[in-house]
């Protein structure tokens, strides 16, 4: 068994270094490459054996390697000052190294460095051309935010009655930051006509608070993106709405079913007033693909994660006031800031059964309304009149129709 485990790592060894060396080769046809197939094939092969015979001979063959990667970039800096060359010979010899204790892994990690290499020509593009300094720094605080601060938080409740999590509000606060580096760049990626509601429809599964207040800073800044704007935000609605009926239904299948067809009724009214909008943009006009704002603004992050920890906090005090009788007037409360959470809480009651069915099903009805004046509220706060107008408008549709249809 363990000389067909070193035939593994020898042979995974051998097709990485022929894979990279591959690459290497054809980037740089026609003219001579310092590494090509050969030199990386025989890296791996060196790197294989060495390993295979101990730790010291594994050092002195990186040693041996790097030295020669020091002269050959002695000579190549004369005409390139790359070290791509140097540095994946290195990286071939401790992947091949890696094949004879994990040959999977090595292989994965060799097809990214191969696809890595290969990508060359658009990746410098990207680097130098496309995205600007703005946008990188943009990049940054959320790579932050998610990677360094997120994990720091603790996942427990720090409030009286077990409500406020620091982990889960501050992930508010990453999602609406990666909400807003989605939009933006579907907008560039697409232009106006269907950036704005392709990043819509697809945040509003995060946020569609986040999507509406974005997108209406956007109309402010460029009121001409008016028609646009409007369409994303009720599309970022209406994948909220979808989010909704599918908790709905983890949570009290039944209510779902129930359901089913005033919150289609509702969803359909939405589209209804998003294609009316889309309709007024006018397509004679070039799309935009670039724009000097930046992604999102932490700021605004920060004000929503805050309004829904506040929220959360007055739901759970209510609902130790009132118990069981409260939660509905609690749900609806939370649904002025997050629907989702407020429809667990109503399908719950449809779950113990201790409420007439036309009640819950009332709630739910009260949890799409109060959601909607929040994001009325919003939407004339972030966007201006017009921007408010058009999104109420939509939000009247999907209540009015989810309410006649459930009423008849």
């Amino acid at each position: 068994m363990e000389w067909e485990n070193a035939l593994t790592g020898l042979l995974t060894a051998l097709g990485l270094g022929l894979m990279i060396g591959t690459v290497r080769e054809r980037l740089h046809k026609p003219v001579e490459t310092m590494a090509g197939i050969r030199t990386h094939t025989l890296v791996a092969i060196l790197g294989s054996v060495s390993f295979n015979l101990g730790m010291a001979a594994f050092v002195a063959a990186v040693v041996m390697v790097g030295a020669l990667a020091v002269v050959g970039y002695q000579q190549s800096a004369k005409t390139s000052l790359g070290m791509t060359g140097e540095v994946s010979i290195l990286v071939t010899l401790m992947l091949a190294g890696l094949a004879m204790q994990n040959p999977v892994l090595a292989s994965s990690i060799a097809v990214v460095v191969a696809g890595i290499l290969f990508a060359k020509e658009p990746l410098r593009r990207f680097g130098r051309e496309l995205i600007r300094e703005d946008e990188l720094k943009d990049v940054l605080l959320l790579a932050a935010a998610a990677m360094v601060i997120l994990p720091m938080l603790p996942n427990h409740a720090i409030d009286p009655w077990g409500a406020l999590k620091p982990y889960a509000l501050w992930r508010i606060v990453v999602l609406v930051m990666a909400v807003g580096m989605f939009g933006h760049i579907a907008f560039r990626a697409t232009g106006t006509r269907w950036g704005f509601p392709i990043a819509g429809f697809f945040s509003g599964f995060v946020s569609s608070t986040a999507s509406v207040v974005s997108l209406g800073r956007n109309v402010k800044e460029k009121p001409h993106l008016l028609y646009a704007a409007s369409a994303a935000a009720l599309l970022s609605v209406l994948s909220s709405l979808l989010l909704f009926v599918m908790v709905l239904g983890a949570t009290s299948e039944a209510l779902m079913l129930s359901m089913l067809l005033p919150l289609s009724s509702a969803a359909l009214a939405v589209i209804l007033v998003a294609g009316f909008c889309l309709r007024q943009i006018d397509v004679h006009v070039p799309p935009e693909v670039d724009t000097a704002t930046s992604a999102f603004k932490i700021s605004h992050a920060l004000i929503i994660a805050a309004t829904i920890g506040l929220v959360t906090l007055l739901s759970a005090w209510l609902r130790q006031l009132f118990g069981d009788s409260g939660t509905l007037v609690a749900s609806w409360v939370v649904g002025l800031a997050e629907i989702h959470a407020a429809a667990v809480s109503v399908a719950q009651l449809a779950v113990t059964g201790t409420n007439q069915p036309d009640t819950v099903r009332w709630g739910v009805m009260g949890i799409l309304a109060s959601s909607a004046v929040a994001k009325s509220s919003i939407a004339f706060a972030s966007g201006g009149r017009a921007y408010g107008r058009l999104v109420t408008a939509g939000l009247l549709a999907m209540i009015g129709a989810g309410c006649v249809t459930m009423w008849l």
